[in-house]
């Protein structure tokens, strides 16, 4: 995989630094953008992943935990130039552990290109992953992938598409209603559906095609001659209370998200309003919904174009929170630098693995077979920030698990990039990056809930591996 680096999607376009701003290289469009954001450096949290582009996200909730996969954008693509998807973790809404790719073209014999947008699922024990991609001599189909862990690795689950009906079979949606009936819904200029079957790697019936109606879809005012809605592409299927929702990207090209409802999981479907207006400062032609529950509250997931770099090849994910209306409709949610607060405070008395980022300057992450995903090219004045730690009584020190090949610190910083400074770990050389030594360091006791900055100090060149970290109150 191509450094994002090169492109201002990991190693930052812009670097915020104790005493100034560097723009090293951007767009003017993106200089723009990074103007504007100025005023929220240290607030930001969306996109939530910046070390890669991220699009159509698919969030899952299991076991307490909500896992996220999604599509990667290539590094300076212009075209939707994807081979692999991704996926990471939170248990807080602000902090996401990144899992590196569990699953790409290459999991799949009969794939040739184009790893676009699909959904994962849990059902008896197994962790299914619907994907699409181009299949050799047959065009755009759907596979599914099955591990027995929600971040993989995955396996093809049956060796051939699970879907090839001819036409527009991207962006699947998976949903299993209270009844155990699970349902497919996917396509784009179509919609289409199937019943599960309950081993999810076969379905009973025909392939159905919903009826695109006024009543269920709107009106197309772009386009109309060719299309006969405002669908478009990439549905989410998703149930309360006795209503079925089925959100998507609406209107054709700039798209918004839009939604509509069903008494029954096939409809017929009644359409509501757009959820989300075209995202015009730092957004992607494109927008790809996903909606969940969790800890009480709900989110929509979206993408847009607003890392540096960015734009309608080079996409990145973000998470709102909202309300329902009192009558169960969905109100038009306003995209937020911001983001979302926390459901959770973390617990840095265990060990944290290093990847487990809120917002992130200049670095990378990686992995391999021995290590797994590890943050990596830290460089002299990047940063990482972990949100709303929870410290109970306070740290009295500060212990890192590190390979190096040059000496360095890392500084811990209090709510700021140049915050309350509490500690400085040493890093020694350790005689190469894959020689992983835990260091330690004395920490200023504090008490209570803070975001903590790990600031990278050193020479030129890159410093060294972060794997994971902890405090301890000894």
């Amino acid at each position: 995989m191509k450094s994002p680096k090169e492109s201002c999607a990991g190693k930052r376009c812009m670097l915020v630094t104790q005493t100034s701003m560097k723009i090293i290289a951007a767009s003017g469009r993106n200089i723009l953008f990074l103007i504007a954001l100025l005023p929220f450096v240290g607030k930001a949290q969306n996109p939530i992943i910046q070390t890669v582009y991220t699009a159509d996200p698919a969030p899952m909730v299991h076991n307490d935990t909500v896992w996220l996969y999604t599509g990667h954008d290539e590094d300076k693509s212009i075209w939707f130039t994807m081979k692999e998807w991704r996926c990471y973790s939170t248990t807080d809404m602000v902090n996401w552990t990144d899992h590196g790719s569990p699953l790409s073209l290459k999991t799949f014999s009969w794939a040739g290109k184009d790893a676009w947008a699909g959904q994962c699922i849990y059902r008896n024990g197994k962790f299914y992953w619907y994907v699409p991609m181009n299949a050799k001599g047959l065009g755009m189909s759907i596979g599914v992938a099955v591990s027995s862990r929600p971040d993989g690795p995955f396996v093809d689950a049956i060796g051939k598409p699970l879907i090839h009906s001819g036409n527009g079979d991207i962006d699947p949606t998976v949903f299993i209603d209270d009844d155990g009936q699970a349902y497919l819904y996917w396509g784009n200029p179509y919609l289409k559906y199937v019943k599960l079957n309950e081993d999810m790697i076969s379905y009973s019936g025909d392939v159905i095609s919903v009826p695109l109606t006024k009543e269920g879809f709107s009106v197309r005012y772009k386009g109309a001659d060719k299309r006969p809605s405002s669908y478009e592409e990439g549905p989410w299927f998703y149930k309360r209370k006795k209503l079925y929702y089925l959100l998507y990207p609406a209107g054709g090209v700039p798209e918004h998200l839009a939604y509509s409802t069903s008494t029954g999981p096939i409809g017929p479907w009644r359409y509501g309003d757009t959820i989300m207006d075209i995202i015009k400062k730092g957004g992607a032609f494109t927008n790809h919904p996903g909606l969940i529950d969790y800890k009480g509250k709900t989110y929509l997931f979206y993408h847009n174009g607003a890392l540096p770099g960015g734009g309608g090849f080079t996409r990145s994910v973000c998470v709102d929170e909202f309300e329902y209306n009192a009558d169960g409709t969905i109100p038009r949610i306003q995209p937020t630098v911001a983001g979302v607060h926390p459901v959770s405070y973390l617990n840095p008395y265990n060990w944290v693995e290093a990847e487990t980022i809120a917002w992130e300057e200049g670095v990378e992450t990686t992995s391999d077979s021995l290590t797994g995903v590890y943050v990596t090219d830290i460089d002299n004045g990047d940063f990482i920030k972990v949100r709303s730690i929870d410290f109970k009584n306070g740290a009295k020190s500060f212990d890192a698990n590190i390979a190096s090949v040059s000496d360095g610190a890392i500084e811990i910083h209090l709510d700021n990039p140049d915050g309350n400074l509490i500690g400085t770990c040493a890093v020694k050389n350790m005689g190469g990056l894959q020689h992983w030594v835990t260091q330690s360091c004395k920490v200023k006791r504090k008490s209570g809930i803070h975001d903590v900055y790990f600031v990278f100090k050193g020479g030129g060149g890159h410093l060294f591996n972060f794997n994971r970290w902890k405090f301890d109150l000894k």
